[in-house]
Order: structure tokens, then C-alpha cells, then sequence
């Protein structure tokens, strides 16, 4: 999938900052129902004097916004990974998105914003910050009175804030925290886009996971200290406003401009079953390799071999034909590359080492150099049980596969191939509450067979190795799903096996009602680029 959303489920933004009297400060007002949150500083709009000095002003604007992290429910990252709709910790990065909201006020240029984990301060108040329902930005007119909602001064009715304003774990000394993060401004409109993993791991507290773990009490979002306006707690602060930054809200009426916690993954899967290449002193060691998947379905539902599990070991070999080409027979073949257990003495290289990739998928890479007169293997996984006394290997044969290889080849020219390529399984409409799989058949463009061969072939579905796709809303060709390429992440790239290229998509992160396209793009190596491609294939989302 590679792609999975989590929504904020609570948010407010909370205030020191003078009403328009300019003498009444709306620190117990609420903003918890806005489909707006505003980040500000403001210095010097008002002057207080005590009988000894004169002290200019300082107004400041925060947000406090959370996400389902934790929990053993469903739409909660912790119980997604649970589940294994999420990869393992290590396996996975998870961005804070939030969107720009143009407005008519001025809006401050190179700026920074703070993004801290709120401190387990506020666990003293059951479920801690509270949202509230207040709506007036402009006024602070809808005060708590230390009821529902929190504020400048209140976690909720029951709790104060340890330090007005929100606490939050800050630095340590110079280094920032794993749970303390910065974001640049230039032209002061940029949406917000960060990598929070190392705090997300913390909050879902899964097995496997590094570092100090963390209550969930969501993120507080500010100016850095030294461009909040000076105070006498904030000495070294700036002399210059900053006003305003607003983003939308989780309640706002634009559906994806809510902020969002995005999981992003490498999750294709390559199976080399339709693209078995003999070795070959042409390619390097790592090219040699082949990657063969099993999958097993029992009734319909990928479950994973009992005898295996998770942490089992499974065994591939491959043999070559019967008489007719028909069964495997024989030993099995000598592999170029194996991987085996300790403790096997026997035939080290007729065995490749196997593993668990996902319920009910295993792997294993293997490098074969073929034979005279081969033109097919049969790949027989089985159990990877070794007994070194007496040496015998214990097998259970699970699964028997069939491979066409091919012999690798040099050219005599610098090819840039065009394709051709359709969504076989395309349909007109999707629910939001599904996870579709759209496989595509590809095939180089200008295919144009004599009439001999238009009889007797039809056009081979072509398997790219690098391929991505890309979302977007047909109405306004909004990105959606815009394509993950960069080599961090890859988390739009496409999967194959002996059928084909193909993806799947979480169709909960569409709105309904609306219709949306699909684009390709492929790497082209001959150029060094991805090279969109020219179809684009529409669907309905509905609810």
C-alpha cells in the first residue's frame, strides 16, 4: 500500500494576545471548534507601566493538535501495526502535514516554527488537553470559565498548565530532542511538511521500537523562542512581530487541506518469476540476483505456514524438466548464490535461504547460471530444518513453481523505450472503505506483429522495474497522492510479479463523491529521469 493517513483527532489554538480594548487578555478563551489554527507573536501593540518602568507588550498565538497514535483500536497507528496494515518501527516514516490557509492579513517571511510533543504534565487530566467548541478568533469571545476547553492557562476544567501557555519537552542544551522539531519559512505561505518519526515510534510504543516511549499528548506548534516576542520570561526573545501563519483545521470544509499524519513505506513487492535472468558476467553481483516470492492463500486469505511462522526458515531449489518439460526431476540444480542455516554438509549450493516477508508472503534471492538446453526450471520450497547428526535435511515441500529464464544481453545501440499501458481491472466507481489493487499490462509502444504472429502471439505484458504512480482529483487536478520517488521513501513505487506491475491503494484517504485520476511514471534509464506517461485513467469515490 506505502500509503496510509491519520487525521488529527482533536485540535484548538490558545492565546495571550489583547482583545481589541487592548486591555483585557483572552488567555481563558477557546478555539477548539475552528476549522482555523494561527500561530502569531505580536510586540509592542500595547504598553503596560508599573511605578518604576514602561514595558511593551507581548501577544502570542500557539496550536495544540493530536493524532490516533496509540491505542488498541481500530484507526490508531499502534493498533494499524498491530494489524500489519503499517510495517515494523525502522521500516516506515510518518510526516506531520499541515496546509496553508490564505488569508487577508499580513503574514510574516523567514520564520521558524517550533513543533514539541506536549509534556506528560497534562497527564494529570484524564485524556489531557481538552478541545472545546470555540469558534471566535477575532474577539476571544467564547471563554472556558474553566470548563470545557482548553486555554492559554487550562489543560481542561480540572488542570492548569504547569507554565501558562503549554508545557512541551524543549531542548537539551544546543541538541534538539527525538520529540522537538524545527521547520523553516521563507515566504511565510508554505505548507508544513515534517518527519516526526522518531517521536510517532515513541508514541506507538510497539515491539521493536527504539528509544525513551512517550505518552500521546499530541503536538504543541509555535514560533521558536527567539523570534516570540521578548518578555520577562522570554529575555531573549524578538522585538519584531510575526503575525500571521494560519493553517486549516482538522474541521475544515476542505478535505485535504485537514492536517494529517502521513505513514509513508517502500511496500513493493518484485517478484522475479516473469523476469528470471540466467547470471551473466555482464551484470554486477547484485543484478545476478533473483527474487522469488511464494504466496499462501489458504481459502481465499493469505495465512502464514505454521511449520514457518514469522521467524522460521524456508528453502528453495530449483530443477530442471522431465522428459516432456512437464514436472521437475532429477537433483536438484547448483545455484551461483545460496544462503544456508548453520550446520548443513549437504549440496550448500542446491539450497537458497528463505524468509517471511509479510502473512502468508515469503522470499528468497537466488543466482543461477543455468544450464545447455534449459528452457524451464521448477522452483520446490520446502522447510529449512537441517539435522547435522546425521546431516539430513527434514523436508516438507510446500509449493512447486514454474520459471521461464532468459540470457541477459548486451546491445549495439542506446535504446529509450515508449510504452503503452492499461489498467486491466479498472472499475467506474470504488468505496471509501476499501483497499482496491489495480494491476496494469504494459507494453512497448508501436507493437505491430505480421499477420503470422498476430495468429499465433499476442503482446508480451512487460514488467517495469521502476515504476510510481500519482493520485490527483480530476476537478482542479488537485495531488493527491503526488509521486514518491525520492529515494528515501519510494512509497508510491509499483509492485510486480509474473502478471504484471501493480499497486494498492487505501481508498479512505479519497473523498467521496468526487473522481479522480491515476498517472504513471516510469525511470527511464537511458536518460536518467522518470518519464511520466501519457494515459491517465479516472475513478469515482464513494462512500
Amino acid at each position: 500500500m506505502g500509503v496510509k493517513r491519520y487525521w488529527a483527532t482533536k485540535d484548538n489554538t490558545i492565546t495571550n494576545a489583547y482583545k481589541s480594548n487592548l486591555s483585557t487578555r483572552g488567555t481563558g478563551s477557546n478555539m477548539g471548534a475552528s476549522d482555523i489554527l494561527e500561530v502569531y507573536s505580536i510586540y509592542g501593540q500595547a504598553v503596560t507601566a508599573s511605578a518604576t518602568t514602561a514595558m511593551s507588550s507581548s501577544e502570542l498565538s500557539r496550536i495544540l493538535i493530536a493524532f490516533p497514535a496509540t491505542g488498541n483500536y481500530a484507526g490508531t497507528m499502534g493498533y494499524d501495526r498491530d494489524q500489519g496494515y503499517i510495517p515494523a518501527s525502522g521500516s516506515v516514516k510518518f510526516y506531520l502535514k499541515m496546509f496553508n490557509a490564505a488569508h487577508s492579513q499580513t503574514t510574516p517571511r523567514n520564520y521558524t516554527l517550533e513543533i514539541a510533543a506536549v509534556s506528560s504534565s497534562v497527564s494529570t487530566s484524564a485524556g489531557g488537553w481538552s478541545e472545546g467548541y470555540g469558534l471566535d478568533m477575532d474577539e476571544y469571545a467564547d471563554l472556558t470559565y474553566d470548563k470545557t476547553g482548553s486555554n492559554w492557562k487550562r489543560v481542561s476544567s480540572a488542570t492548569s498548565w504547569a507554565n501558562e501557555g503549554g508545557d512541551w519537552y524543549d531542548r537539551i542544551g544546543a541538541k534538539l530532542q527525538t520529540l522537538h522539531y524545527q521547520a523553516g519559512f521563507t515566504t511565510g505561505i508554505e505548507n508544513l511538511e515534517i518527519d516526526v518519526t522518531p517521536l510517532m515510534e515513541q508514541w506507538i510504543n510497539s515491539t521493536g521500537h527504539t528509544g525513551d516511549s512517550k505518552d500521546n499528548h499530541g503536538f504543541m506548534i509555535k514560533l521558536s523562542g527567539t523570534m516570540e516576542a521578548t518578555s520577562s520570561q522570554n529575555p531573549t526573545g524578538s522585538t519584531n512581530s510575526f503575525y500571521t501563519k494560519k493553517f486549516f483545521g482538522r474541521t475544515s470544509e476542505f478535505f485535504f487541506k485537514r492536517p494529517v499524519i502521513e505513514a509513508r513505506w517502500d511496500s513493493s513487492k518484485k517478484d522475479d518469476r516473469g523476469s528470471f535472468y540466467y547470471s551473466s558476467s555482464l551484470a554486477p553481483g547484485a543484478d545476478n540476483l533473483n527474487t522469488l516470492y511464494f504466496y499462501n492463500y489458504i481459502r481465499g486469505q493469505l495465512r502464514n505456514i505454521p511449520e514457518i511462522g514469522k521467524t522460521g526458515s524456508i528453502m528453495v531449489s530449483l530443477y530442471s524438466g522431465s522428459a516432456d518439460n512437464s514436472s521437475p526431476s532429477g537433483s536438484a540444480l547448483n545455484l551461483s548464490v545460496g544462503g544456508l542455516v548453520a550446520g548443513d554438509t549437504l549440496a550448500p549450493e542446491s539450497f537458497a535461504t528463505g524468509g517471511w516477508v509479510s502473512t502468508g508472503i515469503y522470499s528468497a534471492s537466488i543466482a543461477f547460471t543455468g544450464g545447455a538446453g534449459l528452457t524451464k526450471v521448477w522452483d520446490v520450497w520446502s522447510t529449512g530444518v537441517f539435522h547435522t547428526s546425521p546431516p539430513t535435511h527434514m523436508i516438507t515441500q510446500f509449493h512447486t513453481g514454474t520459471i521461464i529464464p532468459y540470457h541477459l544481453s548486451a546491445s549495439n545501440y542506446n535504446p529509450s523505450a515508449e510504452y503503452s499501458t492499461t489498467i486491466t481491472n479498472l472499475r467506474p466507481s470504488y468505496s471509501r472503505r476499501e483497499t482496491a489493487r489495480f494491476r496494469l499490462f504494459t507494453r512497448e509502444r508501436g507493437w505491430n506483429p505480421t499477420i503470422y504472429s498476430r495468429a499465433q502471439a499476442a503482446p508480451m505484458n512487460l514488467l517495469i522495474d521502476s515504476a510510481s504512480y500519482r493520485i490527483y482529483r480530476v476537478t482542479d487536478n488537485l495531488d493527491v497522492i503526488p509521486y514518491g520517488t525520492a529515494s528515501s521513501t519510494l512509497h508510491t513505487q509499483l509492485s510486480f510479479d509474473v502478471s504484471g506491475n501493480y499497486f494498492d491503494l487505501d481508498l479512505e484517504a479519497l473523498q467521496s463523491d468526487y473522481a479522480y485520476g491515476i498517472s504513471f511514471a516510469y525511470y527511464n534509464g537511458a536518460v536518467g529521469a522518470w518519464v511520466e506517461q501519457p494515459e491517465t485513467f479516472k475513478f469515482r469515490v464513494d462512500e
